[in-house]
């Protein structure tokens, strides 16, 4: 008895004496941050833990401080079966053996399920992954596996086969912001029996510096309210610099809402459109350094491969989108290598703009309306017998060279040609073929006028691109 007293004494003392990050984990769904896209409301994974109805494994996928291991915590609060908890660092098969024996007597005396969470489960290799693979497949136990690797590649696929895998995204800024206002509030766990005073700009710095990570965060919080000496008034006031301190960072002139913020991803989309690959690495690092999201920064770069790479590479665009997929997979800090890798592609590119070719015709519609599309052109499957759609067209590939000339746009518009090919990279080589055809366009249907509807304006690209934006156009 007097040993249950002690146990009790240090497990109540481990829980003020834990560190602020363990004090301030989540015990329940309401005071879980972030993840809303799979613990939202009415989401599948939230109705499942609310109604303890955990019956199939899953898989939590996710860089750190994302919540797995609290996900995982907050399930144990709220179910009624036995939860069992593994590190996959420290344990192997005879716990798991010990597990599994147990699990079987419970089942069989009590009617009671476990659920069995496995921390890093990655870490596993193939033969104790294989150890657990029955027991799940036969329902003896249910498994939560928490890891930062992709599964599909750690995990072996029998046992993703039979789980399913939730992917945690880094939090938001948002996200960081209320969990810090959480522990500076909560008088129990937190600091909220405490006067403490946290800059506007040190707060920023420590929620940009986290990179989407909460464990991050409430560290460097603790290590500055805890290092950082009450004032006459008995206030901790951390200030940037005490910010800088206890999260290892400079601070960087970088307001994700302000100037900084715009001109730096300016000056780096500019330095790459320029072809300069080492301005453009250095307003990269700026970015990263400060905290902005990757995903931000990449999905700038698959504009840009659009926009001014084009078809001087159409390699660029497949670039770019491989390296935003394998971010996605690997997140940072190893994700930095497709990033850079995508910057340096598209900066040493050649460029072509062409693809704005698209807005004149947006505007000539815009300005003239629009013309019928021609009969040889119209859908042969619905009134060809009746009304002639589609009598006339000629098949291409029926024609040496794959090519026929024959008239594709109104009548009216004939000889009306919106796209002018750059002589960059690859696409000299569309140029000289491009011209061949029209050539032969022009001879076949008699066309006399042409005319090359003239480049546009930034500033009516910008409002077409309003116009997409504001109809919907695309979603």
């Amino acid at each position: 008895m007097d040993r249950d007293l002690f146990d009790l004494a240090l497990e109540e003392r481990m829980k003020t004496e834990a560190p602020l990050a363990a004090r301030m984990r989540p015990r329940s769904l309401d005071e879980f941050v972030g993840q809303e896209h799979i613990v939202g409301s009415e989401k599948l994974l939230r109705r499942a833990i609310e109604a303890d109805r955990l019956f199939s494994s899953i898989i939590l996928w996710g860089p750190p401080g994302t919540g797995k291991t609290t996900l995982a915590m907050v399930i144990a609060n709220l179910t009624e079966s036995h939860f069992e908890t593994f590190s996959a660092v420290l344990a192997g098969k005879p716990d798991l053996r010990r597990v599994i024996h147990e699990t079987q007597e419970r089942r069989r005396l009590y009617q009671k399920r476990t659920i069995l969470f496995i921390d890093e489960v990655h870490r596993w290799n193939k033969a104790q992954q294989d150890a657990l693979l029955p027991h799940v497949e036969n329902g003896t136990i249910t498994l939560i596996g928490a890891t930062t690797e992709n599964p599909y590649f750690e995990v072996i696929a029998a046992l993703v086969s039979r789980s399913r895998v939730f992917q945690l995204r880094p939090l938001e800024d948002s996200d960081i912001r209320d969990i810090l206002n959480n522990a500076l509030s909560d008088p129990d766990r937190g600091y909220g029996v405490r006067k403490i005073e946290i800059e506007e700009r040190a707060f920023n710095h420590l929620i940009r510096v986290a990179g989407g990570d909460a464990r991050n965060a409430l560290n460097a919080l603790e290590l500055a309210v805890e290092s950082t000496p009450p004032d006459e008034n008995q206030t901790v006031v951390i200030t940037l610099e005490v910010a800088q301190e206890s999260i290892q960072r400079r601070a960087v002139l970088y307001d994700k809402d302000g100037d900084a913020h715009y001109d730096t991803i300016s000056a780096f989309i500019k330095s790459v459109r320029g072809s300069d690959p080492d301005a453009a690495l250095y307003w990269l690092a700026k970015m990263l350094y400060a905290g902005e999201a990757p995903r931000f920064i990449l999905r700038r770069l698959i504009i840009l491969a659009g926009e001014d790479i084009g078809l001087g590479d159409p390699l660029g665009l497949v670039v770019v989108n491989a390296a935003a997929q394998a971010f996605d997979y690997i997140g940072l800090p190893e994700g930095i290598y497709p990033i850079v890798e995508a910057t340096l592609y598209l900066a040493t590119a050649p460029k072509s703009n062409s693809a704005g070719a698209y807005f004149k015709a947006f505007q000539l519609i815009e300005d003239e309306g629009i013309t019928a599309v021609p009969r040889h052109l119209q859908d042969s499957n619905r009134d060809a017998v009746a009304l002639g759609h589609g009598q006339g067209y000629r098949y291409p590939h029926s024609a040496e060279g794959h090519f026929l000339p024959q008239q594709y746009l109104p009548r009216a518009l004939l000889g009306t040609y919106f796209y002018h090919p750059s002589q960059q990279g690859y696409e000299a080589q569309v140029s000289a073929r491009l011209d061949r055809w029209r050539e032969a366009q022009r001879k076949a249907l008699g066309i006399s006028d042409t005319q090359e509807i003239p480049e546009l304006s930034q500033d009516t690209i910008d409002a077409i691109k309003s116009k997409h934006k504001a109809s919907g156009v695309g979603k």
